[in-house]
């Protein structure tokens, strides 16, 4: 297997991809969206991406491992990859537990799944894990292609690869917005970023980045909120997600905030490009 993601992706919401986004995202140089937002598990308009583009990878990030078994998964999977070898990336998670009352033990259930996975032939090389700590960050390593951060920072990059080592999938997300109003930008940010900071494992791991209780309380900080989402012209944001290429990142996944995001994706691919 030897699915080929390139440096840049897109990270979007599931509702918000359609045959005719997937089409333009892969003219623009993008090499793979990630269906973000715990996409259903039977993942059935992922056939129709694929069938509007030819090189472009779909992954999601992230299938909910409290949401749908294993075994479903899996024979979701073969049906994908027997119609679009090399182009699927399972990314599974475990989310957050805000979100899901069977959130318990979350690492253990991690690995049940994986096992659950590996029963049903889903092979390592097309899964991939969401993972911010460093126990989690292992296990991606040791049982998928590698790791999908979310909600991060070039700082978490570095470590992250750190524990990964080299040859396995580092792949990002980083929010942005283009704009120069700097005020504007961040108001746009915030919105987003502030969802966030009710969850307790961003949280903490934000925490672990140097980000202080100012920082992470109410709506967040100008300091967090401008670390977070990105904004400044193409050029700015563009030597922000270097940055995390630059830290150890394989793919940034690029997640625009402007309501009508292909302006700024259109110019970053110029300016990353």
């Amino acid at each position: 297997m030897a699915i080929e993601l390139g440096k840049l992706g897109i990270w979007r919401h599931y509702s918000g991809v359609d045959a005719q986004f997937a089409a333009e995202a892969e003219k623009l140089g993008y090499g793979a969206i990630w269906l973000g937002a715990s996409p259903s598990g039977d993942l059935a308009y992922v056939d129709d991406l694929l069938a509007a583009t030819d090189r472009l990878v779909i992954a999601t990030g992230i299938v909910n491992i409290w949401q749908d078994e294993p075994a479903d998964i899996a024979r979701v999977y073969e049906r994908i990859v027997a119609k679009y070898p090399d182009r699927f990336l399972l990314g599974i998670g475990a989310g957050h537990p805000e979100a899901s009352k069977e959130y318990k033990k979350p690492y253990a259930a991690l690995v049940d799944y994986l096992d659950g996975l590996d029963a049903a032939g889903v092979p390592v090389a097309g899964r991939a894990l969401a993972a911010l700590g460093p126990k989690v960050l292992e296990l991606a390593g040791d049982r998928t292609a590698g790791a999908h951060p979310y909600l991060t920072t070039p700082e978490h990059t570095r470590g992250a690869r750190a524990v990964l080592g080299e040859g396995k999938l580092l792949a990002p997300e980083q929010k942005v917005v283009l704009g120069t109003d700097a005020a504007e930008a961040r108001a746009i940010g915030r919105k987003t970023v502030k969802f966030y900071l009710g969850l307790s494992n961003y949280v903490a791991n934000l925490r672990k980045l140097g980000f202080t209780d100012e920082d992470v309380e109410g709506e967040g900080s100008d300091r967090l909120v401008d670390a977070l989402a990105l904004h400044g012209d193409a050029d700015t944001i563009a030597t922000g997600v270097r940055a995390h290429l630059e830290a150890g990142a394989d793919h940034v996944n690029i997640q625009v905030l402007n309501e009508d995001p292909w302006p700024a994706y259109r110019e970053l691919a110029a300016a990353l490009r």
